[in-house]
């Protein structure tokens, strides 16, 4: 009976964790830039003591769904969307690079351009700030341009470009804090070849059916393991009154 009990109370444990994972993604579906987590079952044996028939359920995190959200287009200047692969550079609130597809910039009330959760977007020597302008543009290339507050069209300049960068995926790892960072710490290059179009944000990339579809099946799986785990102790009060009538 312990093998049986041992199995369906680490297999309940760990789907509740992969319920929680899910319902983050569900969470998110409205997320700019969210990309989904993914979750995977895997049976382990124990080591240790005991007989090699023992083995004991686990869920991990095996990485993100790197696929793109669909774009959604807003007609402001400051919305950006980045084409194909590719992240956007910006400031951790640790203050170390980090990398984003969230476009959603704002300039605040000191002209430092963020993100629409505030933090700071990188360029090539460190955080942007914007003057004071009349209308701002961003290019295809992530290049700034104003026209100064109170000037013609004809004194347009630049004033900066964001960091895009493209590492490859395997060396990318997401955060909890929803951030992508580079699996050793360091910092990428600038690519030249990432594109991004303004006046269109990246939504999330949930598929909101099929995580309502998973919610559904790991409560149901929840509930058998439940199951099992009374049958367990069903059967291990029967055992035991056998015993004792001998």
């Amino acid at each position: 009976m312990d093998r049986m009990l041992y199995v369906a109370m680490t297999g309940a444990r760990e789907t509740l964790r992969a319920q929680a994972a899910n319902n983050h993604n569900l969470a998110n579906a409205s997320t700019v830039g969210f990309k989904a987590d993914l979750q995977a079952f895997q049976a382990r044996k124990v080591t240790g003591d005991g007989y090699e028939s023992r083995v004991y359920a686990t869920t991990s995190n095996t990485g993100f769904d790197d696929t793109d959200g669909v774009q959604i287009s807003t007609d402001n200047g400051l919305d950006i969307a980045i084409q194909g692969n590719g992240y956007i550079a910006i400031q951790a609130p640790d203050g170390q690079e980090a990398y984003t597809r969230a476009g959603d910039l704002r300039v605040d009330s000191d002209g430092q351009l963020r993100t629409g959760t505030g933090l700071p977007v990188l360029g090539d020597g460190g955080p942007l700030s914007v003057p004071p302008n009349s209308s701002i543009l961003i290019g295809g290339d992530g290049t700034i341009s104003v026209v100064p507050l109170g000037q013609g069209p004809e004194t347009k300049a630049e004033v900066g470009r964001i960091k895009l960068v493209n590492p490859a995926e395997a060396d990318v790892v997401k955060g909890r804090d929803g951030l992508f960072r580079l699996r050793d710490g360091g910092t990428a290059e600038p690519d030249a070849a990432v594109r991004v179009v303004s006046g269109v944000l990246e939504g999330s990339n949930v598929n909101v059916a099929d995580a309502m579809v998973n919610m559904i099946e790991l409560s149901r799986r929840f509930d058998m393991q439940v199951k099992a785990m009374r049958a367990a102790e069903d059967n291990g009060t029967a055992s035991a009154r056998l015993l004792a009538m001998r």
